[in-house]
């Protein structure tokens, strides 16, 4: 079942898919990087009243499903 946003006379659903990924696709993100970069997401997200679905962090890239207001 969907989870629609609502205002008055809108409603909507509006899901992000993001990678980020390094120059050249370097394999940087593992150990207590991959652990450090996802408390940081999570802290932006929280900042900016973003929801975040989904994460997923690989060696040389980073998936996000975000949902954005």
């Amino acid at each position: 079942m969907r989870e629609w946003q609502s205002l008055a006379h809108v409603k909507w659903e509006c899901k992000y898919h993001v990678v980020i990924v390094p120059k050249y696709r370097k394999k940087v993100l593992y150990g207590r990087l991959r652990g450090e970069v996802g408390k940081i997401i999570r802290q932006l997200c929280r900042q900016k009243e973003v929801e975040l679905i989904e994460g997923h962090a690989m060696p040389d890239h980073i998936h996000l499903v975000l949902s954005i207001p």
